[in-house]
């Protein structure tokens, strides 16, 4: 681990960059989100819309206090609660439990055109969360080779956004509730781990390919050098 040192005091630990699975609460938040799900859809078939949407308040409450005991990163905690309210509350607001999935059947149609269209631009996505989660500024923009694998992750993840969005909107409009949740858990973690698992080896093999590109440049540089 890299140390830090100042003229003040002996040198320090560097608090090592969150990953990108725990960016996103780790296996632990992927999980934590198909529990309220797992108890709307269940409570809503034996006692009624009112009942699972009681339920599943209660579940994300329970959850948020058990991450915030366990003193897990505050932000996926939150976002948790808060998207488990929102769709309640949409489910609510449609008067019927299909409702409680419709806020994110869009949200990941927003997340797949956002995706490609930071492709189309050559800002893809991927390349500019992990370069600035890990501190490396967006150099990687000017190794073609670099982008190109950036532009793949990117696309991954945005083929995962739209296979969610087709199979859940299709769901939605034939009234298929239950089937909706099995889809949104069969397409949730299990998509993700594997969309994780891809950007990691792309975001190694750019990686590994700017480092080739800039020790060829640096050994142009001296080799110039030397010869002057």
């Amino acid at each position: 681990m890299a140390s830090r040192t100042d003229d003040d005091g002996p040198a320090e630990p560097e608090t090592p960059a969150p990953s990108l699975l725990e960016q996103m609460g780790g296996v632990s938040g992927l999980i934590y989100s198909t529990i309220p799900v797992l108890v709307f859809v269940p409570a809503n078939t034996a006692f009624g819309l009112r009942a699972a949407i009681v339920a599943a308040l209660a579940a994300a409450a329970v959850i948020f206090a058990i991450r915030l005991a366990r003193r897990e990163r505050l932000a996926p905690a939150i976002s948790g609660l808060l998207g488990v309210a929102i769709c309640v509350f949409i489910a609510n607001r449609v008067g019927d439990a299909k409702g409680y999935f419709l806020f994110g059947i869009w949200t990941t149609l927003v997340y797949a055109v956002v995706f490609v269209i930071s492709i189309v631009v050559r800002w893809p996505l991927v390349g500019v969360a992990w370069n600035l989660v890990n501190g490396d500024g967006m150099g990687w923009r000017r190794h073609r080779r670099t982008l190109l694998a950036y532009d793949l992750a990117t696309a991954l993840w945005a083929a995962v956004f739209g296979a969610r969005y087709l199979a859940q909107s299709r769901l939605y409009d034939e009234g298929e509730t239950g089937w909706l949740a099995v889809t949104r858990i069969a397409m949730g973690w299990p998509l993700t781990a594997l969309a994780i698992l891809g950007t990691i080896l792309l975001v190694r093999r750019a990686t590994r390919e700017e480092h080739d590109v800039e020790q060829v440049a640096d050994g142009a540089d001296e080799a110039e050098d030397r010869g002057q």
